[in-house]
């Protein structure tokens, strides 16, 4: 397959992941054809809709190692789902006889793009097929190829969707400073809330690190107890929470050592909240998909109420990760994923096979183009792999 111009788009949420790849991609197509025209739509598909674009030009390939260096998009997010019509044209983002599906096709063929690159999550893959689904059936090929983004790690079939390990790196590293606050107040609750709506890998992933560096590092005899810093709950959605249950186990946590200090993923518990406003008349915010915005409801909070009272807690902190852990630069777990997910990619787009490059669970985990019919989000977290296990058990939440 001749390829004459790239356009590339990060779109969704942010995550430890994107800057890098946008940076890779760069690299690598310099590296694979120089002659390549590179664009990047601005703001993900909102950019495309709009026609906001930019030319990637021989300065910004010779500086775009730096990219590695820095969190967020280069080329900016958004939320756009081609589907819900009326929020596009609510929005501007199309005129208000266009449908968006066509707009975002018309758009790539007008502007000669012959390879698209989305970094997004299923949203994002699904919406990519769809473009690229309705280009075949006009006569226009255009391959898209597409490479995994989220930090929940809830992508089917991906094993390892970029950035997820660098947010619970992240996600651990806050929880150091915001549970140092249970020596500010006698009897003291923190609780930690981290990302992830449906899926508490990242909670789970960032609960075990920081268990395994406070019951390390934190010991000084005479002066220090390791107890009164490790994590003491993890709440995650795969996994009920009995409340009362709980109560009692975490009291006499409370009596011996000062302090409470529990993970809880945005998602746990909300079905619960979102019920309870819908009863008491609340309108629950939602997002353009369709997802209650978590941020407004606020499930830490609700947790945090829920239990003071039966530990007898005199002061409580809810401290949110997910801002500060999704924004952070690619670690080098991370950056090695995206490397060899780049390198897949450009390969395959030069080859005129589209999908979403990733480890696939379904094919042995091997490095490969999913095809985009078969990715889908919402894998759930699977709440008895054995290092989540031991985790559980030497908090005594088994």
């Amino acid at each position: 397959m001749t390829v004459r111009k790239v356009a590339m788009l990060t779109a969704g949420g942010l995550a430890p992941c994107l800057s890098s790849s946008v940076g890779a991609l760069i690299s690598a197509w310099t590296a694979a054809d120089p002659e390549v025209e590179l664009i990047a739509y601005r703001d993900g598909y909102a950019g495309l809709l709009t026609g906001a674009s930019l030319r990637i030009g021989p300065e910004t390939r010779a500086a775009a190692e730096r990219l590695h260096s820095l969190g967020g998009s280069p080329i900016g997010n958004s939320r756009v789902k081609f589907t819900n019509v009326e929020d596009c044209r609510r929005r501007g983002l199309v005129g208000p006889e266009d449908v968006p599906l066509e707009v975002a096709a018309r758009r790539l063929a007008d502007d000669g793009v012959d390879v698209l690159h989305t970094i997004g999550g299923d949203d994002t893959s699904t919406a990519a097929a769809d473009l690229a689904a309705y280009l075949a059936e006009h006569g226009y090929q255009l391959t898209v190829v597409g490479l995994p983004k989220t930090i929940d790690n809830d992508i089917v079939p991906v094993a390892q969707s970029l950035g997820a390990v660098t947010a619970a790196e992240e996600s651990a590293g806050f929880a150091k400073h915001i549970v140092a606050e249970h020596s500010a107040n006698p009897r003291m609750l923190v609780v930690h809330e981290v990302m992830g709506r449906n899926c508490g890998w990242l909670t789970a992933a960032a609960a075990e690190r920081y268990h395994r560096w406070a019951a390390s590092a934190t010991e000084v005899p005479g002066l220090v107890e390791a107890g009164r810093w490790d994590v003491h709950g993890v709440y995650v959605p795969e996994r009920p929470i009995d409340f009362a249950a709980e109560a009692a186990r975490l009291a006499p946590v409370m009596d011996a050592m000062g302090c409470v200090n529990i993970f809880v993923s945005e998602g746990a518990g909300a079905p619960e909240i979102v019920a309870e406003m819908e009863r008491s008349g609340q309108e629950v915010p939602r997002d353009a998909f369709g997802h209650v915005k978590l941020d407004a409801v606020n499930p830490g909070a609700w947790l945090a109420k829920r239990l003071a009272s039966d530990l007898r807690a005199e002061k409580t902190l809810v401290a949110k990760s997910g801002y500060f852990a999704r924004s952070a630069p690619a670690n080098a777990e991370d950056r090695a994923l995206i490397e060899a997910c780049v390198d897949v990619a450009v390969r395959a787009a030069q080859e005129g096979v589209a999908g979403l490059v990733g480890n696939d669970e379904e094919r042995g985990g091997e490095l490969r183009v999913i095809e985009f019919p078969r990715v889908k989000g919402g894998k759930p977290f699977d709440a008895g792999v054995a290092w989540f296990a031991d985790l559980l058990a030497a908090i005594g939440q088994a």
